[in-house]
């Protein structure tokens, strides 16, 4: 047990008096054991509230140091030294924003970076582990808004040049640094998109998670491996910053630390102006189940606190709201003293200047000192069995001068002027001459290739492990799975009936067992593994958990019973999509964070996939993520009975705005074969693709056909659309071009019957498995001056076209301006209804028999039929209250 206390920082009247209740406590556990003792104190603490004795609440503790300065571990490093590093740090990321902010007002962010430096620079010299060790190392989630101070280190190291810096935001023409941390733009530096706010937090939790799951099943030993998430106190207020913290807790992630930069401001005013985010964090943390280190002041306020014997200057600064002190950080001691020192405070304050108040009160801040921030860390590293928040207090737009320094507008201010830049470096004490801030860009500086600062931080990095932030890719290809499991599907499936959900749920099923790949597949699910027919995996694969199954399954007697284990496959996450994207996304980069690939398939309700974490899916294009991502119960009419809320129409059209997302809507099992194959060759085979697949499929049971033999039929999956059945009839009578996909198929085949037998007029049916790929195709055959794939394949298919979906008309329509024939489309724009199919398809204008009349009328339009068809079809439908 530690022998210093966080209320040692405050002086105690009878340090007696406090002794004899310690060894009233060490009397009872040893008399009557902890647990009685536990009650014990429960009933003391409540007589005590009854009594009126004001005590906070038990998830929060004063509003002091967490790590008393006499309780800090001894410094490992060379303060003087970093201090000059961090020094030309904070400079070169000023100079930065600067520079380009003067030549093309490219935005950026200066004081973010300049209140967290401490929090990076103890990072990097004593506590982040790089990749050169195990291959893994920590992973860290940089602030996006600190980015600058990362390419400042980075320059300093010998990483980055001055040529690299003076193209921040500039990535147009190649070679460029992007604004914030996106691995797609810099992959050899970034690991972790972290803007959007919010997500970082979330997908920190979830990282920190995939490496024990990593380690338990035996893949990789991820024991080393220590997750850092650098957060901001306004950013906490996003529900995705704090949705995983009781997972985190549960799990036990003692490998995971948030470090939460308290510099009391939002973007554009403080966080909590009338309350204190520091201490409404730690009641949340805790009560989370978190272990919670706070460093809200630096040392200078020892003495203060040391003489607050009545303990009013802790009452003061707890009821103090957090907009009052950011504004103690930019007025002078007067002010302070006028406002925070009166009454008994007075005489507390007497023997101090107002210069003195102005340091400590105003911005004597623990964050900027790095004895206090590497206490907390090395704390959070000891601390077992819960993960840590680090909560430091800042001033933001630290160094940077009075003009920035705790301003509200900070955020909104790029550039110092030469006269600030002068200020600036007398602060930083560094050895730049007037002479060079008289030149028209404020210049870069660097100590030297051969300087002490640089050999410092080169040997505290190899000492580490190597560089960091740093992502590394190593080729490693996984073999192709046989052909046995794919073409089980290209025969069809006889005389059953099966959904395309379960086609592709066996399909895994079978990949999951191949020898050397099958271990590397890891299904995730946000609570509705039976609805998707994947109860069957359960006892097979189990269901991941780090406690194993400490009960017994209510179904244990049963085949398909309820599974959990430590060496679990199954990511079974509960009813969060955000988690369950989190998930997939850890381990759809596990090739890079830990040079492992994983295959990680997630499937949802298709409506609650993309339309709830379209953010998130952003967020994993940009992680470069690989695997497959399935909307199951897919369509606006197909999972009816669920109604508005459940029944998705749009979803393949927000898929359609993500460019490393393949979509596929595939109507039969063999698309949904052949897809998957060529998934795991470019995401997996020789030269690796930093793209993922969606698919949607349905749980409308249909006799799946076998794979027509047809030429050319594979390439059409893939690209986007094939003729499926020609038209029987003979060329002379009307001919039209019906594409679908998805389930449409079978409501065009039906229409394709109606059509000749009941009108004689010939229609081809296509199946159009992604009709993204097709306008993707298109958009680069006219850059490229090539002709489209969908304009050739369609260019000798007579009559116009009609494509039907159960989308959005949005969605088919993506492919017009490139089909050479009239174009005409269906489909079920609007909000879902609760009834059956058959209805709901009516209701939509979308089931055979409307397909046929709208057909009919194109054709009438073009004098194909007669004027008066379309409506004898529509009365013969019973549809002519429509028409």
């Amino acid at each position: 047990m530690s022998p210093h206390h966080q209320l040692d920082q405050l002086p105690e009247p009878d340090p007696q008096e406090v002794a004899e209740w310690l060894a009233s406590v060490d009397g009872a556990v040893g008399a009557v054991g902890p647990r009685r003792t536990a009650r014990l104190l429960r009933r003391v603490v409540d007589h005590a509230r009854r009594a009126g004795v004001p005590l906070p609440p038990q998830s929060v503790t004063p509003y002091v140091n967490t790590i008393p300065t006499a309780a800090e571990p001894a410094y490992p490093g060379d303060e003087a030294i970093e201090a000059r590093i961090t020094a030309w740090n904070r400079w070169n990321a000023a100079v930065m924003v600067t520079r380009g902010n003067e030549r093309g007002g490219l935005g950026g962010h200066m004081a973010t970076y300049a209140s967290a430096a401490w929090l990076y620079e103890v990072g990097f010299q004593h506590f982040f582990q790089g990749k050169e060790g195990d291959g893994s190392g920590d992973q860290l989630y940089v602030q996006g808004h600190a980015s600058p101070g990362v390419y400042a280190r980075a320059f300093l190291e010998g990483r980055l040049s001055e040529a690299e810096l003076d193209r921040f935001r500039m990535e147009a023409g190649g070679g460029g640094l992007p604004s914030y941390p996106h691995p797609r733009r810099l992959p050899w530096l970034w690991e972790f998109p972290t803007v959007s706010m919010g997500l970082g937090p979330l997908s920190a939790i979830y990282q920190a998670r995939f490496n024990r799951y990593l380690h338990h099943r035996g893949i990789k030993d991820t024991s080393r491996s220590h997750v850092w998430a650098f957060l901001g106190d306004g950013e906490m207020d996003e529900p995705e910053a704090t949705a995983a913290l009781s997972l985190a807790a549960r799990e036990e992630l003692d490998n995971l630390t948030f470090v939460v930069n308290c510099n009391l401001q939002r973007l554009d005013g403080p966080v909590r102006g009338n309350f204190k985010i520091m201490q409404e964090l730690e009641a949340q943390f805790r009560a989370a189940g978190w272990n919670v280190v706070k460093v809200p002041w630096g040392v200078e306020w020892d003495g203060l606190l040391a003489a607050d014997a009545d303990g009013l200057l802790l009452d003061a600064l707890e009821a103090l709201p957090d907009g009052q002190l950011q504004t103690f950080a930019a007025r002078d001691g007067a002010y302070i003293r006028e406002r925070l020192f009166t009454g008994a405070l007075a005489g507390l304050a007497r023997p101090y200047s107002d210069g003195d108040l102005a340091r400590i009160v105003g911005t004597s801040r623990g964050g900027h000192e790095p004895r206090k921030v590497h206490a907390a860390y090395r704390a959070a590293l000891e601390h077992r069995g819960a993960p840590t928040v680090v909560m430091v207090q800042t001033v933001k737009g630290w160094t940077l001068g009075p003009g920035f320094e705790s301003r509200n507008a900070n955020h909104q201010m790029k550039k110092l002027s030469g006269k600030e830049f002068r200020v600036m470096r007398d602060l930083l004490e560094l050895p730049i001459p007037d002479a060079r801030l008289g030149e028209e860009l404020v210049p870069y500086a660097h100590p030297g290739a051969g300087s002490d600062e640089v050999a410092y931080l080169q040997e505290r990095r190899r000492a580490l492990g190597g560089p960091a932030p740093a992502r590394r890719v190593a080729a490693r290809p996984l073999p192709a799975p046989a052909e046995k499991p794919f073409a089980a599907l290209a025969k069809g499936s006889g005389n059953q009936a099966i959904a395309t959900t379960m086609a592709f749920v066996r399909l895994v099923k079978d990949l999951m067992r191949e020898k050397e790949t099958g271990p590397r597949w890891v299904p995730v699910v946000p609570d509705e593994a039976r609805t998707f027919g994947m109860e069957s995996l359960f006892p097979s694969a189990g269901i991941y958990s780090p406690k194993g199954q400490t009960y017994e399954p209510v179904d244990r007697d049963q085949l398909l019973y309820y599974r959990e284990s430590t060496d679990g496959q199954i990511l079974n996450e509960g009813i969060t999509e955000a988690g369950s994207l989190a998930s997939f996304t850890a381990a759809a980069t596990s090739y890079a964070t830990h040079g492992e690939p994983m295959i990680p398939f997630y499937i949802f309700y298709s409506m609650f996939g993309w339309q709830r974490t379209a953010d998130q899916f952003w967020a994993l294009a940009d992680q470069l993520g690989r695997g497959f991502v399935v909307g199951a119960t897919a369509g606006r009419t197909t999972m009816t009975g669920e109604g508005l809320q459940h029944a998705d129409g749009h979803s393949h059209l927000i898929a359609s705005t993500n460019p490393a997302c393949l979509p596929y809507d595939p109507a039969f099992a063999y698309e949904v074969g052949v897809i998957v194959r060529e998934g795991l060759r470019r995401m997996h085979g020789e030269a690796p693709e930093d793209v993922f697949y969606y698919l949607t499929v349905y749980n409308e049971t249909k006799v799946q056909p076998p794979m027509p033999q047809a030429e050319g039929v594979e390439e059409g999956i893939l690209r986007g659309l094939y003729r499926y059945r020609p038209a029987a009839a003979a060329a002379a009578v009307p001919r039209l071009q019906l594409l679908a996909s998805g389930t449409a198929i079978h409501w065009i085949l039906r229409a394709q019957e109606l059509l000749a037998t009941d009108w004689n007029v010939a229609a081809d049916v296509w199946s159009a498995p992604s009709w993204t790929l097709l306008r993707r195709d298109a958009m680069e055959a006219e850059a490229r001056g090539r002709t489209p794939y969908v304009t050739e394949a369609l260019a000798d298919a007579p009559g116009p076209v009609l494509a039907v979906s159960d989308w959005m008309r949005a969605v088919p329509d993506q492919i017009a301006p490139w089909v050479p024939q009239q174009w005409t489309s269906m489909g079920t724009d609007g909000f879902g209804l609760s009834d059956n199919r058959d209805n709901a398809r009516r209701h939509f204008g979308v089931d055979p028999e409307s397909i046929v009349v709208r057909a009919l009328r194109t054709l009438a339009a073009r004098g194909d039929v007669k004027p008066d068809v379309p409506e004898l079809a529509a009365r013969r439908y019973g549809l002519a209250a429509r028409s």
